[in-house]
């Protein structure tokens, strides 16, 4: 069993929801985002989703896409990223249940890893102490090229269901997909949004017909009371990004420390049992 999937099968026999944060490394410089890790992994996250930045981020939104531009501007590289993490994430262990490290997913775009090559990429980032992967423009039909490799080391690699997805391929990403289902709640790219668009419910149990995977939601959470509604609609798992980013950028990074702290604390508290 994968660290994600230990993850979930945890907190399932708890009948927690995860709360899973995403920040973007190398912003506002690497030393921060290491210590953001230990912050986030203090303060109630289940999992942590670091990005990297990069140049040409297509499923980001303005918040997320300004975080990669000031990381990249301050030369923030994979393999500062990797060395950061390779230093940081033995230290981070999860709160409760077994003493078993807390999953880092990276973030990443499919270019970075076929330019240094997919089984490298694979053995550096599983070095580092990374479990799983999101690739947001991996293509189901070239994904067995990482998901096959990705499975004989370790790492789990996360498919993403748009809204738009036809049932035929719901089904084929749900069975493809490893360590969980990554449901993208909006049409676009990765954003703070008023509410949650009601049909989240509908796609859910759409995705149950096929699979007993874990589904987490992402793409617009950025509020306690939007964590709570994807739980109660039957998330396994609320994935927040850009209102993690956006306090982390926000006054000196002691700050913005603080600030992603207090909120990754009232967003588990949203979703934790009464």
């Amino acid at each position: 069993m994968t660290a994600i999937s230990d993850c979930f099968e945890n907190l399932a026999h708890k009948r927690e929801c995860a709360l899973i944060p995403f920040i973007t490394a190398g912003d506002p410089d690497i030393e921060t985002t290491a210590e953001a890790l230990r912050v986030l992994n203090h303060s109630g996250a289940d999992i942590i989703e670091l990005g990297v930045p990069y140049s040409d981020p297509l499923a980001d939104g303005p918040v997320i896409q300004a975080a990669a531009t000031r990381a990249l501007q301050k030369g923030t590289t994979l393999d500062q990223v990797l060395e950061m993490l390779k230093a940081t994430s033995p230290s981070l262990r999860v709160s409760s249940g077994k003493a078993a490290p807390i999953p880092i997913i990276l973030f990443t775009y499919y270019n970075p890893i076929l330019n240094r090559g997919i089984d490298k990429f694979l053995q550096q980032v599983a070095d580092a102490g990374v479990a799983g992967l999101v690739v947001p423009d991996l293509p189901l039909e070239e994904a067995a090229n990482l998901l096959k490799p990705a499975a004989e080391i370790g790492i789990d690699v996360t498919l993403l269901i748009a809204p738009t997805s036809s049932p035929e391929r719901i089904e084929a990403i749900a069975r493809a997909s490893q360590g969980f289902i990554y449901l993208v709640s909006v049409t676009g790219v990765t954003g703070m949004r008023s509410q949650v668009e009601t049909r989240v419910s509908d796609l859910l149990q759409k995705i149950r017909n096929y699979t007993e995977k874990p589904i987490g939601v992402g793409f617009g959470i950025s509020q306690a009371e939007q964590a709570r509604q994807v739980k109660e609609w039957g998330a396994d798992a609320a994935i927040v990004g850009s209102a993690f980013v956006k306090r982390l950028a926000e006054g000196t990074p002691q700050q913005g420390l603080k600030a992603i702290a207090e909120f990754c604390q009232t967003l588990k508290s949203a979703i934790a049992n009464p």
